[in-house]
């Protein structure tokens, strides 16, 4: 979302002013219109209106065109631009991401690229966009623009927006297939095309600077071996030195990535070994001119040398530029010629190109309001009064392939500079380097270097513009160690001054008393930051100034006697959302596709059943991958680690999808086999499909295979996630139906099936009017009309009822589906963690006209208000193109199915009914009740003093270390005793502790999350999650000596082998032992013999049930007895 936490991206734009293109040889001409004839646009227009006319339309030019708008408050202004690519502005400084989605419309600067290229934005607003046109001439003195089809169009104003294009050093072979620039989406594509088409397996990048290194990043995405060819001794040399160097190519290189310093490129070799500048044979290799050097063999080459300011058309035209290129402007950005302007990277103020996106802003705002004064617009001030460039600042934050880089003030003070003293951080461990610049006196800081951790570079960087600096009790040496050796990995203090003309957001010129003011508008309730974000524009340009606008927003709430608290737990300082928006929009997802990169990156601490749960929902968000593959299992909550879901007892349930409630009579047949063969209780659910209670976890894959056979699969029924689209017949059966609902149930439920959310989630589908689906009580529900269908939202049957809002009336099943992906993908980034999409729905900003949250909706999902249903679109996508059975995934993969097995140590097993008692009930079995807290059977107690003290004890060999999956509990039989050992592989420690809980006597703790509570590692039992230290046993969060407690033992390692040390097996089954504590049916209730007074089918099956069940209940009261 654009109001969430975003990455700290590249902020630079490299040659991002404008959307024309640089063409080198081999490129093709993005003109589609060169057969028109010649036509004088605006000729029709009001000849009253003043018409300007901006060349490029990139995100500068765009931005100088919004601006324009607002001005322009009686619609006095007839706006034209020329877009030389086949598609209007998009940001630049994201390119890289376009894999993520391979879709443009991620990247549009204003809404969904149409097919023609054109977004919605340009007619709404009355800018005539001329797609794929170049301008080729300027007319200053006729004051016409002529385009490459022979369009002319009259000016009032023009303004240069034309940027820069990429510079290729004139290497042989530069004109070669496989050698590409890095710059459009249209670079990327057709490298994506080359790579597919042309087997590459490696690539090198030429340019070791900003551009270059997110070309790099771009290879690596595109799953090629990549080479980073830089010709200066280091990387980045004008923003970093030999330390920071050295820090950021092992970051770098720890990825693997190659990087080759001080490399001078003699040629691009072809494949049939040439090296001039007129053969085609594809590249295959680099040839150096280094001694020593051979040739590095590559199958493509990206080229990120530099950029030029694109500036050739000004120069046809007469303006002035400067010696070494680009159109020379003055502070209000007016060029050399009567009513020509320039703008971004082509513009040249006091003999310095500003290539950063925040610089190019500010030259369009300030162009706007002088190109309206200029032309009578607005009302002509004193010219002192005229707004003004005066240069910008160029300290830069950036995350580079996954390592922060920061530079900010003097950084590298020349030979001349005489007053200086350096403070340097150099710890080569951790990939940290920073260097901090003072005054010789070393009270002033000047600037510095960050490499590795630049968590605190806004309070540095805030240091350095302030004309009185304070530094912090212990002088410049307190400002050295970065935050990551202080102990943290959030900056506690943002710096952000009570002065309310301080400025946050620099793209957008956001101060913080128009923030301030703001907040107090809306309130403590309306003042979330989506809102804040949204009405001021701070944190929507790079996202680098987010943490300060929520470092304001929390004060001024402060201030109205509010509070922001929204951690999700001791572990992370952040909530859901932030955390999602941390790892969706991280520059390299590399850095945070585990658990333990984003606790390491954003968290402290092992963690715990809250946050691991929730990353484990996000990565399945986000990535989509095998829940439990790659350490994933161990984030899983109490369901979710089984696939299945854990009822009273520790037995599972078996829910299979029957999407749309639809069955064939084969499948009930089979469903009927499985539940007589493994002695299953079986319920129709209220979702439409059946329930099979009562399975072992070692059984469930010989059920799932079983099932699979019939085309069963997994249900979800453990996840938050779908769980079922109910419906009725609709047209196909019922006389009052209108549209087929069962079909449309079966698509709709067959799309968002596994796929992860922050809770779970319920559909319905009705075929008319009459509602027999109940969807206006779901999350999501459509309801049939003559035309299509209602869409309604954010309702909820549970607890707390809630009544769906209609988002759509009347809307075709694709459009139906369109939204109904948005505003799920929507909930899913958005939520907090177990927040139903009713909770949400309320929680989200009023829209217009005081229409409430759904119509902010309505903004958001149709309208598109935030600009982001590109991007809920394709992650949308991803989910549905990347789904994959769970139950089949593991029943296919032996590795996958041994996690099922349910001692690691022995074959043998333990049935259900040997750990609780199983009763009748109409003719089935069901576990017995429990008993009330602080009855018999429940809170055990450990023999409070140690009873195994006076016992002879031997280290027993439970299993190698493979056999212990690394964060998570597995189960080991010992006699009778069941025990579970914990592999805490993040602290590289080993506990062994009883299996069982003490709170119902269930054998589940090996099934628990386990993590820290301030420091004391602990599992949480998965069937109540009562805490429990894994050294001491005892409970956590109780006052001392209240609680209960797990007997532990202790755990070794040799020879690769884990060895527990245990009393002799009698010893500890006299305690410990599985049917000694067997929980046993309530003797007060026999609820089993009042089941069996009522009357029971006379099937053989039922009678099976009743003996099996009598025979159980004599054998207990025989066991009782004795």
């Amino acid at each position: 979302m654009k109001f969430l936490l975003c990455a700290l991206v590249a902020l630079f734009i490299h040659e991002h002013d404008t959307a024309s293109a640089f063409v080198v040889p081999t490129s093709k001409s993005y003109c589609s219109i060169k057969s028109f004839s010649t036509t004088t646009l605006g000729a029709t227009q009001d000849a009253a209106k003043k018409r300007i006319v901006v060349i490029g339309n990139g995100m500068v030019g765009q931005r100088f065109m919004v601006n324009i708008i607002k001005l322009d408050k009686t619609n006095d202004c007839q706006l034209y631009t020329f877009c030389e690519e086949p598609r209007a502005a998009y940001n630049r400084v994201k390119l890289t991401s376009y894999f993520d989605t391979k879709d443009p419309s991620a990247l549009s600067m204003t809404s969904d690229f149409l097919r023609d290229g054109k977004t919605t934005w340009y007619e709404e607003n009355n800018v005539e966009l001329l797609i794929g046109e170049k301008a080729v001439k300027v007319d200053s003195e006729q004051k016409v623009v002529v385009g490459q089809s022979g369009n002319e169009i009259p000016y009032d104003a023009i303004v240069f927006a034309t940027g820069s294009y990429p510079f290729v050093p004139p290497i042989p072979g530069r004109q070669r297939p496989g050698v590409f620039v890095y710059r459009t989406i249209e670079d990327l594509e057709n490298m994506l095309d080359y790579v597919e088409k042309h087997n590459v397996k490696s690539a090198a990048v030429i340019g070791g600077g900003l551009l270059g290194l997110e070309a790099a990043k771009a290879a690596k995405d595109m799953g090629l071996e990549s080479h980073i060819i830089e010709f200066a001794p280091i990387l980045m040399c004008r923003q970093i030195d030999q330390g920071g160097h050295n820090a950021l190519v092992g970051k770098i290189e720890e990825m693997g990535l190659k990087v080759h310093c001080g490399a001078k490129t003699e040629a691009f070799v072809g494949v049939d070994g040439s090296i001039d500048n007129e053969s085609m044979s594809p590249v295959s290799a680099l040839r150096f001119s280094n001694e020593g050097w051979d040739d590095l063999p590559v199958q493509m080459v990206i080229v990120s040398a530099g950029i030029k300011p694109r500036d050739e058309l000004a120069k046809d035209s007469g303006v002035a530029l400067g010696e070494r290129g680009g159109i020379v402007v003055d502070e209000q950005m007016r060029t050399s010629e009567s009513g020509v302007y320039a703008i971004g990277e082509c513009a040249l103020y006091n003999n310095f190109i500003y290539g950063l996106i925040a610089p190019g802003y500010v030259m369009a705002d300030v162009a706007a309001k002088c190109v309206a004064q200029d032309l009578g617009v607005l009302p002509v001030d004193a010219p002192e009064s005229l707004p003004a460039f005066t240069g910008a600042d160029m300290s830069t934050k950036l995350k580079l392939l996954g390592c922060d880089v920061a530079s900010f003030g003097v950084n590298q003070p020349g030979p001349e500079d005489t007053d200086v003293s350096e403070l340097a951080w150099n710890d080569p461990v951790q990939g940290v380097y920073r260097k901090l610049i003072f005054n010789k006196a070393g009270d002033r800081l000047r600037g510095g270097i960050l490499v590795g951790d630049a968590a605190d570079y806004d309070v540095l960087h805030k240091l350095t513009t302030q004309a009185v600096q304070e530094l912090p009790e212990g002088g410049a040496a307190a400002l050295l160690p970065p935050q990551s050796a202080r102990g943290g990995g959030v900056v506690a203090d943002t710096g952000i001054s009570d002065d309310p003309n301080t400025q946050v957001c620099s793209c957008n010129d956001v101060t913080r008393g128009t923030i301030a003011a703001k907040i107090q508008e809306l309130g403590v309730d309306g003042a979330t930051l989506a809102a804040i974000k949204k009405c001021t524009r701070a944190g929507t340009g790079c996202g680098g100034c987010e943490p300060q606008v929520k470092a304001v927003l929390k004060q001024e709430i402060e201030k109205l006697g509010g509070a922001v608290t929204n951690h999700l737990c001791e572990h992370f300082a952040y909530s859901r959302p932030e955390l999602m928006a941390l790892v969706r929009t991280a520059a390299d997802p590399e850095t945070v596709n585990s658990f333990e990169k984003i606790l390491a990156k954003h968290g402290s601490g092992d963690g715990c059943e809250i946050c691991k749960p929730t990353v484990g929902s996000i990565l399945a968000s986000v990535y989509n991958g095998i829940i439990l593959d790659e350490g994933r299992d161990a984030l899983q909550d109490t369901n979710d680690r089984a696939l299945a879901n854990m009822q009273r007892g520790g037995s599972y349930s078996v829910v299979p999808r029957v999407p749309g409630g639809e069955l064939t009579p084969r499948q009930l047949i089979v469903l009927g086999q499985v539940a007589e063969k493994y002695n299953l209780y079986t319920k129709i659910t209220g979702g439409q499909r059946i329930d099979l209670f009562g399975a072992a976890k070692h059984e469930l894959p010989d059920i799932w295979e079983e099932l699979g056979t019939a085309g069963f699969e997994s249900g979800h029924a453990y996840g938050k996630a779908l769980r079922t689209v109910k419906s009725c017949v609709g047209s196909t059966w019922c006389r009052y139906g209108v549209q087929d609902s069962v079909s449309f149930a079966i698509e709709v439920e067959n799309r968002y099936k596994g796929i992860r959310s922050p809770h779970k989630l319920k559909g319905g589908v009705s075929g008319c009017v009459r509602e027999c689906a109940e969807a206006q009580g779901k999350d999501f529900g459509l309801i049939a009309t003559e035309n299509g269908y209602n869409l309604y939202v954010g309702g909820n049957g549970a607890s707390s009822p809630v009544h769906a809002e209609l988002l759509a009336a009347d809307i075709d099943t694709e459009t139906t589906v369109k939204y109904l992906d948005r505003y799920l993908m929507y909930y899913i980034l958005t939520a907090e963690r177990l927040e139903r999409t009713a909770v949400w729905q309320k929680k989200l900003p009023g829209g217009k006209n005081g229409g409430g949250p759904i119509q902010h909706l309505k903004e958001v999902i149709i309208e598109d208000s935030l600009g982001i249903c590109s991007e809920l679109d394709a992650r949308m996508q991803h989910l549905v193109d990347t789904y994959h059975d769970e139950w089949a995934e593991v029943v296919k993969d032996p590795a996958r199915r041994a996690q099922f097995k349910q001692f690691v140590n022995s074959d043998e097993t333990i049935d259900k009914d040997e750990m609780i008692e199983f009763v009748d009930m109409r003719g089935q079995l069901r576990p017995a009740d429990w008993a009330k807290d602080g009855e018999a059977q429940t809170n055990w107690q450990a023999p409070s003093n140690d009873v195994f003290a006076m016992s002879s004890k031997s280290w027993i060999a439970v299993g190698s270390v493979t056999d212990f999956a690394p964060n998570v509990g597995s189960p080991i039989l010992y006699g009778d005793t069941q025990l579970a050992v914990f592999n805490n592989a993040q602290r590289d420690e080993w506990y062994c502790t009883q299996n069982m809980c003490p709170h119902k006597q269930a054998f589940v703790l090996s099934q628990g999350i386990i993590g820290d509570a301030s420091g004391v590692a602990k599992v949480a039992c998965p069937l109540h999650k009562k805490s429990f230290a894994l050294e001491s046993g005892e409970e956590i969060g109780v006052d001392s000596g209240t609680g209960l407690n797990l007997m532990t033992f202790p755990v070794k390692i040799v020879n690769d082998q884990v060895m527990v040390e245990l009393p002799a097996v009698p010893e500890v089954d006299a305690i410990l032992g599985t049917h000694g504590l067997r929980v046993k049916a309530s003797s007060c209730v026999d609820i089993a013999a009042d089941a069996l007074k009522v009357p029971l089918s006379g099937s053989k099956r039922s009678n099976s049930i009743r003996q099996e069940s009598m025979a159980l209940r004599a054998q207990t009261n025989t066991t009782s007895m004795e």
